[in-house]
């Protein structure tokens, strides 16, 4: 076996669609209105769904959001701002510029937006 095939099958090896990585964010304008800190978390998405997110044709920043966010998808918020649906309810929540840095931060989470290979020297 090749040492990167040992190293693949190392056990502590994550499988990334059963352990998403999941990070915190505060949405700074909300903290302000709110008097206490408005803290997103965020999570990874697995490749399937990031690829079905992408050919979608309008809103994906939207919709990858709320994927990534459970809380946006709660009912309650449709109903705080009487709309039908989630997005709806985050393009009444939050400001255009947020919900594309929050969209960034899970494409992050997903491997995206940011360099996640290096080249080897001297191989």
């Amino acid at each position: 076996m090749s040492n990167l095939l040992d190293l693949l099958l190392r056990p502590e090896l994550p499988d990334v669609v059963k352990d998403l990585p999941e990070k915190q964010v505060e949405v700074d304008r909300l903290s302000e209105l709110a008097g206490e800190k408005a803290v997103f978390t965020l999570r990874g998405l697995p490749y399937g769904r990031v690829q079905e997110l992408q050919r979608m044709d309008q809103e994906v920043e939207v919709h990858i959001l709320l994927a990534g966010c459970e809380t946006l998808r709660d009912p309650k918020l449709q109903a705080r701002y009487g709309v039908p649906t989630p997005a709806e309810a985050v393009k009444r929540l939050l400001l255009p510029g947020e919900i594309a840095d929050l969209s960034r931060e899970v494409e992050r989470l997903c491997g995206y937006r940011r360099r996640t290979i290096s080249e080897v020297k001297n191989a």
